[in-house]
């Protein structure tokens, strides 16, 4: 897939999906459909800001679901040819919404259809509107097409899905809410780096894993997992988010036990999936003590799994 943060080398004639689509949830894949129809005749292009608007205007660097790498394999997979990611600095902010659509949409994109939520905003201020996106391109012959907002399949109360609901989620541990919000199992992905190696003096050798510094991390604690191999195969194993207080541990970690399984994975790319939180975060007494409970959560994370 061609990625390009310069509107100069774009791939045009474009048919675009507007946003920020940090997630490639569910919503936004409803978002995304209709360009892809395109496909024989216009370039299904993803439009996004770098950074997030909200990260520009506040100052303060914003964690994201799906960093670049990630968003780039989930949107191959739903057959985006191109992602263009427009600097957002303050030359874009200050466009209003009809120079926005001319001079970006029209002259440098060559947009000939648009694809947006019903709940985008654009333009100085957020002046812009769905509605008016659609009015605004219309005088150029472009088609906005807008999507509703998704609920959430699993909830009675039709709560819609957004990045947000879903940061809130992850916040909390509720992992299985997240997924269906999602369409996918929330990953972390990374190299296997060396550790302090506590776990395996204790017999529960951990995979360290190098999380990308702009991921989302969930709660802190004990989850769960799948965890998937550089060769596709699919282990269960448990995880723990966090500073490790038992052995006065003061940088966040990730690490990752695999049950059942041994090898050398120093040096290894792995993908784990977070399929329940266990439990919170604590500080144990001894590493007896430690190593009795990493015990019960294995023997949880079997059950839970099996």
């Amino acid at each position: 897939m061609w990625v390009t943060s310069s509107t100069s080398n774009v791939k045009t004639p474009t048919a675009i999906a507007l946003g920020n689509f940090d997630g490639i949830h569910l919503g936004h894949r409803q978002v995304i459909k209709p360009i892809i129809e395109f496909g024989e005749e216009y370039i299904p292009t993803l439009v996004t800001f770098t950074p997030h608007p909200q990260e520009f205007f506040s100052g303060k660097s914003r964690q994201l679901l799906t960093p670049l790498t990630e968003k780039v394999k989930r949107l191959e997979s739903l057959e985006i040819e191109q992602l263009v990611r427009l600097p957002f600095d303050r030359s874009l902010a200050s466009l209003g919404p009809q120079a926005f659509v001319e001079d970006i949409l029209i002259k440098q994109l060559n947009v000939k259809y648009i694809s947006v939520g019903q709940d985008f905003r654009f333009g100085k201020g957020r002046e812009g509107t769905a509605q008016m996106l659609q009015e605004l391109a219309q005088k150029f012959g472009v088609f906005v097409h807008i999507t509703k907002l998704k609920t959430c399949v699993s909830e009675e109360s039709g709560l819609r899905i957004s990045s947000s609901r879903i940061r809130q989620c992850l916040a909390v541990g509720n992992v299985r809410q997240a997924q269906d919000m999602l369409g996918y199992p929330y990953s972390l992905e990374g190299m296997v780096v060396k550790g302090q190696q506590v776990g395996r003096s204790i017999g529960f050798p951990t995979a360290n894993l190098q999380v990308a510094s702009e991921k989302l991390l969930p709660r802190r604690g004990v989850y769960c997992v799948r965890v998937i191999l550089a060769t596709e195969e699919v282990i269960k194993g448990v995880i723990n988010i966090g500073s490790r207080p038992t052995v006065n541990g003061q940088v966040p970690t990730v690490e990752v036990h695999l049950l059942d399984w041994s090898g050398n994975l120093y040096g290894t790319f792995l993908r784990v999936r977070l399929e329940k939180f266990l439990r919170s975060e604590q500080k144990f007494p001894s590493l007896d003590a430690l190593k009795h409970q990493i015990m019960q959560d294995c023997i949880l994370a079997r059950q839970i799994l099996s």
